[in-house]
Formats: C-alpha cells, sequence, structure tokens
C-alpha cells in the first residue's frame, strides 16, 4: 500500500506565500515610514540648531569686539606710559619741556631711551602696542597739547571721577599737565561725558609733538572707557593719572 507524499514545501499561489508578500509589504512600508520620521526629526534638530546660531550672533559678534577694545585700551595705556617715559627722560637729560620733550613721531617711541653710560637704549614700547587693533589702518592718531579733543577728555576724566582731577604724582608730568592742557576747576551742570565730533579735529593726525593718543575709528563702543563710548574720544595719554 502507497502513501500519498504529502508536499514538503509551498507552491506558489499557496496561502503561506501570500502571507509571505504581504508581511514583506509591509515591513518596507515601516521602514519608509521610520526615514520619512527621521528625516522629519533631523530638520527639526537643524531648524532650531539655526535659530540658536541666529540668537547668539550678536552675543559672540559683541564679545569679539569688547576683546578688541580691550586690546586697543591695553596698547593705548602702553604708548600712554612710553610717552611718560620719553618725556621724562627728555625733560631731565636735555632740560626741555612742554611740546619740544613729547615725542614726534611713533618711531621715536619705538626706538626707546639711552641708558645712561652705555651707547643702548632701553625699549620703552613694544611694536604691537604701535597699531590700534581698531582702525583699518592701524595708525594711532596723535593728540596735540591744548587741542580741543583733550581739554574734553579732561572734562570725561573729571566727570568719571565725580568732579575731581587726578593730578599726577610725578612733577615733571604734573608740569606737563598743567602745560597741556587748561586746568577745569568745576564741571558741575556741564553735563556727561563728551560724545561730540571734537575728536575729529583736523590738528589731531600723525605728525608733530603729541601727548597722547585715540583711535581712528569713530564707532560706538561696547566698554566704557572714563564712561565714554566712542572709540575715537578715548585718549590714552600719561596726564590726568595719580
Amino acid at each position: 500500500m502507497s502513501l500519498s507524499a504529502k508536499p514538503h514545501h509551498n507552491i506558489c499561489g499557496s496561502p503561506s506565500a501570500h502571507s509571505l508578500t504581504a508581511s514583506r509589504t509591509a515591513l518596507t512600508v515601516q521602514r519608509s515610514t521610520e526615514a520619512g520620521y527621521t528625516l522629519v526629526a533631523l530638520l527639526a534638530v537643524m531648524t532650531l540648531l539655526a535659530l540658536f546660531a541666529l540668537a547668539a550672533a550678536p552675543s559672540i559678534q559683541q564679545q569679539v569686539q569688547r576683546e578688541r577694545e580691550r586690546e586697543a585700551i591695553f596698547r593705548g595705556e602702553q604708548v600712554a606710559d612710553a610717552i611718560r617715559l620719553y618725556y621724562r627722560n627728555r625733560a631731565a637729560s636735555l632740560r626741555l619741556a612742554g611740546d619740544q620733550a613729547l615725542p614726534t613721531s611713533m618711531d621715536q617711541l619705538l626706538e626707546g631711551i639711552p641708558i645712561p653710560g652705555g651707547s643702548k637704549k632701553k625699549q620703552i614700547l613694544r611694536a604691537s602696542a604701535a597699531r590700534d587693533p581698531l582702525s583699518a589702518s592701524g595708525e594711532w592718531r596723535f593728540v596735540h597739547s591744548r587741542s580741543q579733543a583733550l581739554i574734553d577728555f579732561q572734562r570725561a576724566v573729571m566727570i568719571y571721577a565725580g568732579n575731581f582731577l587726578p593730578s599726577p604724582s610725578d612733577p615733571q608730568i604734573a608740569g606737563l599737565q598743567g602745560f597741556a592742557v587748561p586746568p577745569l576747576t568745576n564741571i558741575i551742570n556741564l553735563g556727561s561725558a563728551p560724545t561730540s565730533e571734537s575728536g575729529l579735529d583736523a590738528a589731531d593726525d600723525s605728525s608733530g609733538p603729541f601727548v597722547g593718543v585715540s583711535s581712528r575709528n569713530k564707532n560706538n563702543s561696547v566698554l566704557y572707557y572714563y564712561g565714554i563710548s566712542r572709540h575715537d574720544l578715548w585718549i590714552f595719554t600719561p596726564l590726568f593719572r595719580n
């Protein structure tokens, strides 16, 4: 008696084949859907990142400007100290005073001052400090004695100090201050720090005896220097310092 052999595999068109095809189709649809969700989520994350970047951009730009201003103040005060050393040396060794003892070029400050009893010179200014980091040209604007810019800066310092003008402890520099700018005795009711165009005097350029320097950049600042919020009105000078 022969036994009928049962099929050991599913033939095409059988219910099992249809079920397998449906499963594969469902899996493909599921994967496509998941890929779509992933793309949407990625776009959402990228959009959020872009929004955060836009929101942070002004803060980053402000921080960059703040660092440049700090560097400008650092360099400017180095120039002011170099002017002080140069003036003291000329006043002591050559018995000069006023404009005659002041430098007339940045190169003179870079060359330094003679060391007593020797042929070498003492460096009083670094080359990097001779450059203004705020202006496109990199050149400091020279501020001359008795200029309106210096008078306005004296007023700003006096306001900042509470109606008191600091006087240099060094008698030579104190004498220079008395020569370079007329004293102000009272500034009550004269307003706040200068914001006028006085910082742009045509006489204040890059030549002649100078008692201080300022930037050529006319933009408003992030930082305040003696209460002043405009770059070209910041004056770096050995005057008005204790």
